[in-house]
């Protein structure tokens, strides 16, 4: 399979289960990765299993260390610490979106097929947060609820922060209803972040970037690597494409 190029400054590596996607400015602050449909996230228990240790094996983590969440569309914050951190069933994972830690024994994942998984880490303090967002969790402001809690939790400044925004549905795909505008009414860029054409598309990319800069970072730290799920199917997981059966792809971080 030829790879789609991402944005310049993301790279594909190859890791033992197939191509991951990493940013260069993101490597150099903290360990982390995007994974593809070639590990398989969801399905068979054991199958699904060892995909999770070969993820964990990958970010730098003891098995077991790996923080899941039971993501719920909303902009709730775990912060992350030893024992929060087991090697839970899915019923047994904390309800949240967005997941902080400074504790580099901790890897930090979000689970995603179209939402937009966002890599945040402090070049200043070394801590990391992971979020899932959707169309939901974007109207809500996870990215903002994101930055706020490393502000809270670990003195982070968002100028020191440097965000990577991963594969997800493009702009180019995501149709959405006329009511949709309304649910960002709160957003004072929500109006630059729907693409006014019949039907109406929605640019995740650009509003998860623009909550990014009203949270104080700077624009020249936000990375988007511009891959469409839907788009590029064939690699990565979409639900528009797919449906319910569809996969799920990763976005992992851990605190060097």
């Amino acid at each position: 399979m030829t790879l789609p190029k991402p944005n310049g400054e993301f790279v594909w590596t190859q890791e033992a289960w197939g191509p991951a996607l990493r940013c260069s400015p993101l490597s150099e602050c903290a360990p982390h990765f995007f994974t593809t449909r070639s590990l398989p996230l969801r399905g068979p228990a054991v199958e699904t299993a060892a995909a999770w240790e070969k993820v964990v094996a990958a970010l730098g983590v003891a098995p077991g260390r790996l923080l899941r969440l039971r993501q719920v569309h909303g902009v709730h914050v775990i912060a992350a610490s030893g024992p929060t951190v087991e090697n839970a069933p899915h019923d047994g994972w904390p309800e949240a979106d967005a997941a902080i830690s400074n504790d580099p024994t901790i890897g930090l994942a979000v689970r995603v097929a179209d939402c937009v998984p966002l890599l945040l880490a402090d070049r200043r303090t070394g801590a990391v947060a992971a979020v899932h967002a959707g169309w939901r969790g974007t109207a809500a402001g996870a990215a903002l609820a994101a930055v706020a809690a490393l502000a809270r939790c670990y003195s982070a400044h968002p100028s020191d922060l440097i965000a990577a925004i991963g594969p997800s549905i493009g702009p180019c795909c995501y149709i959405v209803g006329p009511e949709l505008p309304e649910k960002f009414a709160d957003h004072p860029d929500a109006s630059a972040w729907f693409v006014r054409a019949q039907p109406l598309h929605l640019d995740l990319w650009r509003a998860t970037h623009d909550q990014l800069t009203r949270a104080g970072l700077s624009s020249e730290n936000i990375h988007v690597c511009e891959l469409c799920t839907a788009t590029h199917v064939e690699l990565f997981c979409s639900f528009r494409k797919e449906g319910d059966a569809v996969g799920r792809m990763v976005g992992v971080i851990r605190t060097p």
